[in-house]
């Protein structure tokens, strides 16, 4: 009896916590919860950096951060718990360790982990507050944007592992050309190679602060030449992040649609009855509503458009032998 309870306990607590298709009262106002929470904290991190707010409510701001460590705790180890109900049919304590190792997991330890690291290590508090600023990456699993963001930059890490040994190989040969000609004439600036890596890294990426420049005519040659070639190196990763954005939004829709037919041929698709099933693939997906919305019209039409010219087919050609009626 009580393990049946403690099994349906955990249960609930999967549909509350960790699953996106559950969409309750319940595991809404959780999730405002702790959305609210972890902004208030993001806010605090930033606030306590001012030492006019900070040295004045230092016991506010200690009480509210000894409260999210604890809330955050919680949930941390109630998601551990939970996800053993993720899949029934496989072994608990594999889907718990295949949980620890996902994404999510990791932003959520690393969001607790300095608190605690503190109890036995030392830590500067100014570091500490820094490290703190990471549970605003517990966001992502609230907003479906920035879930989008993530896969796309996982499924384009072999392009960005490219862009950076490019832009690696261009800065050590951008430094060491600008170290040669420039090293008589300024070598207090360029004095090692090392050294003219800040040089070579702000005109790479088109920054430019000014506070080095070449000043002989070989130096200037080849800055341009590098300057030019960091506009194109920089456009490369947006291009790279914009492409598979595109990509990535494009498949999800394509799925969407499919999923969509798929039930137009199974039987009725009522637009009306079918809000709950429409709410629950949109969110899988991460697509917004509006979107959804369009598709589902779309695919409606069409089915409503191939419907007639069906009919039109059985009245122009007989329904016996299949020829054309005169």
């Amino acid at each position: 009896m009580l393990f049946r309870y403690i099994k349906r306990l955990r249960h609930i607590t999967y549909n509350i916590l960790q699953n996106e298709a559950h969409d309750t009262l319940v595991s809404r106002y959780v999730d405002y919860f702790l959305i609210a929470l972890i902004l208030t904290n993001v806010t605090a991190v930033i606030a306590e950096s001012v030492d006019n707010w900070y040295y004045p409510y230092q016991e506010y701001f200690t009480l509210f951060e000894n409260f999210s460590i604890v809330v955050f705790s919680i949930e941390y180890l109630l998601r551990f718990w939970s996800m053993a109900e993720a899949k029934p049919d496989h072994t608990t304590w594999r889907q718990r360790w295949d949980w620890l190792k996902s994404p999510s997991a990791l932003i959520d330890l690393v969001a607790i982990a300095p608190a605690f690291l503190n109890f036995f290590v030392s830590i500067d508090l100014r570091f500490l507050r820094i490290l703190r600023l990471f549970r605003i990456l517990k966001l992502t699993r609230y907003f479906a944007s920035m879930r989008i963001l993530l896969v796309v930059i996982s499924k384009e890490k072999g392009s960005f592992q490219a862009v950076i040994f490019i832009l690696i190989i261009m800065i050590v040969t951008a430094s060491s050309g600008i170290y040669l000609v420039e090293n008589h004439a300024q070598p207090e600036e360029f004095e090692s190679i090392p050294k003219a890596m800040w040089w070579a890294v702000v005109t790479l990426t088109t920054v430019g602060y000014g506070d080095v420049t070449p000043i002989t005519n070989a130096g200037k040659i080849l800055g341009a030449i590098i300057t030019i070639l960091g506009v194109g190196l920089a456009a490369l990763p947006a291009g790279i992040l914009a492409t598979g954005l595109a990509n990535e939004l494009a498949q999800r829709r394509d799925e969407l649609e499919q999923q969509f037919r798929e039930f137009l041929v199974d039987g009725d698709f009522d637009l009306v009855q079918n809000q709950m099933m429409i709410e629950k693939i949109r969110r899988e997906l991460g697509l917004d509503k509006e979107q959804a919305q369009d598709i589902v019209l779309q695919v409606l039409r069409e089915q409503e458009l191939e419907r007639r010219e069906k009919e039109v087919r059985k009245k122009n050609f007989c329904p016996h032998c299949g020829e054309p009626l005169e």
